[in-house]
């Protein structure tokens, strides 16, 4: 019997239905098993540079208006988590709503704002 309780993991998806994140709350991971990102409890999602960059959808997807990424603050990121091991298989995506007007699909259309920890344009300059 194993005494550690296993997260969930929760499949993130592309408005095409593509498996592109793995969500292990409060933590979001790449199909690398890298933290790329965190959730917020009222589902905003962060990259692990604390820039925000979007919200978690009821699908779900990650989604954000077009004019709203430079006006939340910054956030401290949370610890950093152990890597995470990726199913090698995931559940066929549910059937996508509409994208709101003025919105797009992060992961689909600008997965560079949730980079891994040791890549992207955001992370801190190195001394």
């Amino acid at each position: 019997m194993e005494n550690q309780v296993r997260k969930k993991i929760v499949v993130i998806y592309t408005t095409s239905g593509d498996a592109a994140a793995f969500l292990v709350y409060p933590y979001i991971f790449n199909r690398q098993g890298e933290w790329i990102g965190w959730v917020t409890p009222t589902r905003q999602v962060y990259s692990v540079h604390g820039h925000y960059v979007g919200w978690l959808s009821d699908e779900p997807r990650i989604l954000r208006k077009h004019s709203s990424g430079y006006l939340k603050p910054r956030l401290t990121p949370p610890p950093p988590p152990k890597p995470i091991k990726p199913p090698a298989t995931t559940p066929l995506a549910p059937m996508m709503p509409d994208i709101p007007i003025g919105a797009f699909d992060v992961l689909e259309d600008n997965p560079s704002l949730l980079p891994p920890v040791d890549f992207g344009d955001l992370r801190e300059d190195m001394d």
